[in-house]
């Protein structure tokens, strides 16, 4: 995990806004981040998992299993695997720090996709889970032993443990951002909720409690993330599921650093 300073240099894009959740960022049709102006913007330092530098290669384990690292997909993906930090419900770190967001290669497509049509709005997606160990699951459900919340780890993997389902949601620059929304110099989408909200409202069509920005930034985050072939679980907004994402497979050993 690193920080942040307190003020950041705050690239403002000469992009038209967007609306509900906010743009004015300018992404490049290949990923790259671009900008004409630096302005200088006061913010908390934020933490995040975001890795810098050329995508490595996977590991042996996570090739054999067809699984890729989504930057090379997505290469300005915004990385922040809240189970590598302690800032997740369990309140204890589950993946170690170098942990990275690891998805099937039958997600590529459609990820790709998905990122292809926010970035005109000057949105980026940030990821903040991917593939799951299977033990990891086991001591999720332990804490929180409700299937509503958090699926009861079985003897086959599926979804997050198969690498073919992603808990994601998008941002962009702003120069006014909540302090709870700030990450890595970008502002996260007002959806509602924080990751992992175990309420009613964090269901993904949730209407009461949630504004209507809130709702509109989910049916953007629904619509490009459909695109692609992705469907949303509909009890959190956050989690889409790639193809095959509910067939029983083999449990997996794959680290995910």
């Amino acid at each position: 995990m690193r920080l942040i300073g307190g003020l950041i240099l705050l690239m403002v894009a000469l992009v038209p806004a967007c609306g509900a959740g906010g743009c004015d960022r300018l992404v490049s049709a290949d990923g790259s981040r671009a900008s004409t102006t630096a302005t200088v913007v006061g913010v908390r330092p934020v933490s995040t998992t975001t890795p810098s530098g050329p995508v490595p290669p996977v590991g042996e384990a996570a090739r054999a299993a067809g699984f890729l690292d989504v930057r090379s997909v997505v290469p300005d993906a915004g990385i922040d695997l809240r189970y590598a930090t302690p800032n997740n419900f369990t309140g204890t770190q589950l993946y170690p720090s170098g942990a990275r967001c690891l998805v099937h290669q039958s997600m590529a497509q459609g990820l790709a996709a998905a990122a292809a049509l926010l970035r005109p709005h000057g949105q980026v997606m940030v990821f903040w889970d991917c593939y799951r160990p299977h033990d990891v699951q086991v001591r999720m459900f332990t804490v929180v032993p409700n299937p509503a919340w958090v699926a009861r780890p079985g003897q086959y993997a599926r979804s997050h443990e198969a690498g073919r389902s992603v808990d994601v949601t998008f941002a962009s620059a702003q120069q006014q951002c909540p302090p709870g929304r700030q990450f890595d110099g970008l502002c996260l989408a007002d959806m509602g909720t924080d990751f992992d909200d175990f309420s009613s409202r964090a269901t993904a069509f949730a209407t009461q409690g949630v504004t209507a920005d809130a709702q509109a930034n989910r049916a953007r985050l629904r619509a490009a993330m459909g695109a692609g072939g992705l469907a949303v679980y509909s009890g959190e907004w956050w989690h889409f599921d790639g193809p095959g994402a509910g067939v029983d497979r083999p449990i997996l050993g794959v680290p995910v650093d």
